[in-house]
């Protein structure tokens, strides 16, 4: 009797403690670039059930994911380290068995019931998409892995993940708090929304890094009705918790896996490729209506969301939780994010390939400057996806003819680009003008590239680190080795 009295004591406190934590849905949308939403004044879409999000919580306006790809994103995501450090900045991989993540530290310290469901995760690699070779490897060597990282797992179309969440909620056990990942293909190319989604392409506010081009326009209305369509499918999702009754017991993430498919977008290292929405709704916790410039990484999220449960950091983890921004106290901004490209797809190389299907890349932002360090600047620029559309081929045919801006025909088809870009945010936003090498910014350009060279350090990053000796960062500018082992001016 007297165990029995301590068995059903031990399950109250428990199922007490699971209760007082927090339910966890984290919605991530594909290819999904800032500032498509509504709520953040973009005129080109309409997205009412973010809007609402936003309304009910907090929105950033700059968060970065650590790559402008799936794979290497959605990596820093789970694991709270840059995709360098763990072990994936090939598009293709599996990530390794000894990267601990995020549900996986949820479950295990904190009780709580995980799944994922939606889009594919991208997490256990792309081999049986390769070759049936290197998919049988996979199996050989037990390289997927993300089956026995959570409780529920299934692959579904977008219109398919309010029932899948409804199936995940029925299986949960009762005392349990849940961690739900929620994927969705929109806005990921290729794009597809029904008519009525779609805005008259003539209506449509351009940045200074698209030239204004049917094919531009057309491409454009397409993408933004895909973010209009996911805001419907958000909407359904959101329908369930709250028939559940659960929509004030959690707290919500709605965040972009990185940028849109366009130039200056996936798969490049400017803010378009990497700066993507995020809202954040958490019901006696967000102050409704607040708003967030502060600098945020992808590395960042899954610290957070272990602290919102009460649960430490993984002790590889580089992120820096923002739990104490969302409560309204104190919080140490970053003061960069860093950013890295890889191999995308199961492209091979070939002698006359584009950066779209390999490039080697990395980044640094502060809040006004960026330094981007090119590693094979020898590989022309083509943008991810959409090259064979109508945006990039009139915006081809526009440079040919000699009507495309001094400024976009070095952005797009100076060959080789340059190694180092360096811009200033506040004046040229769409990074435009590169700056590298000017005397007046030598000491920022310097020290963006100590910042790159320590993250590249602590990361064990297999490139070259940055020259710390060239491009007016310091001393030694203008030289180069002469072969006799001294140096002489250029």
């Amino acid at each position: 009797m007297k165990r029995l009295f301590i068995l059903l004591s031990f399950f109250t406190i428990t199922s007490s403690s699971f209760a007082a934590k927090p339910n966890i849905l984290f919605l991530l949308s594909d290819d999904h670039s800032y500032p498509f939403l509504s709520c953040y004044g973009d005129k080109n879409v309409k997205t009412p059930t973010l809007d609402q999000l936003a309304a009910e919580g907090m929105k950033f306006h700059r968060f970065f994911t650590t790559a402008p790809q799936c794979v290497p994103s959605r990596a820093s995501l789970m694991t709270g380290r840059s995709p360098v450090a763990a072990r994936i900045t090939r598009f293709s991989s599996p990530l390794a068995k000894d990267e601990i993540t995020l549900p996986e530290l949820l479950r295990s310290q904190a009780g709580y019931f995980t799944g994922i469901c939606g889009r594919s995760y991208h997490l256990d690699g792309s081999g049986k998409n390769s070759s049936k070779e290197i998919g049988e490897l996979f199996e050989k060597y037990k390289l997927k892995t993300f089956a026995e990282r959570v409780d529920f797992l299934n692959v579904c179309a977008d219109n398919v993940v309010a029932s899948q969440l409804e199936t995940f909620l029925d299986q949960k056990p009762a005392e349990k708090p849940f961690f739900m990942w929620a994927n969705f293909s929109d806005p990921h190319h290729e794009w597809n929304a029904p008519a009525e989604y779609r805005p008259d392409p003539a209506t449509l506010t351009l940045p200074a890094h698209w030239p204004d081009l049917p094919g531009v326009r057309a491409q454009l209305a397409d993408y933004c009705a895909e973010v209009n369509r996911l805001d419907s499918t958000v909407e359904g999702v959101l329908a369930v918790l709250k028939k559940r009754g659960l929509l004030d017991s959690t707290v919500i993430f709605f965040i972009g896996d990185n940028g849109a498919a366009l130039p200056h977008g996936k798969g490049s290292l400017y803010d378009p490729g990497c700066n993507v929405p995020c809202l954040v709704r958490w019901p006696g916790v967000v102050k409704p209506g607040t708003e967030s410039r502060e600098l945020l990484s992808g590395e960042d999220l899954a610290p957070t969301l272990l602290a919102a449960a009460g649960v430490a950091s993984g002790p590889k983890m580089s992120g820096v939780s923002f739990l104490p921004l969302l409560k309204g106290e104190t919080h140490e901004p970053r003061k960069h994010v860093f950013l890295e490209r890889g191999p995308h797809g199961s492209a091979p190389v070939t002698v006359n390939m584009a950066n779209s299907g390999y490039d080697l890349s990395r980044a640094v932002r502060s809040d006004h400057y960026k330094l981007i360090y090119n590693c094979t600047p020898w590989l022309p620029y083509s943008p991810v996806d959409s090259a064979g559309g109508g945006a990039w081929n009139q915006m081809r045919q526009a440079k040919e003819q000699g009507k495309l801006s001094a400024g976009l025909v070095t952005t797009y088809f100076a060959t080789p680009r340059p190694v180092y870009e360096l811009y200033d945010l506040d004046a040229d936003p769409s990074e435009l003008n590169n700056l590298s090498g000017k005397p007046a910014v030598a000491a920022v350009e310097r020290s963006l590239r100590l910042a790159l060279t320590e993250k590249m350090i602590l990361d064990f990053d297999y490139l070259p680190l940055p020259d710390l000796m060239a491009g007016g960062a310091g001393k030694g500018v203008g030289k180069k080795p002469n072969g006799k082992g001294k140096e002489k001016a250029e």
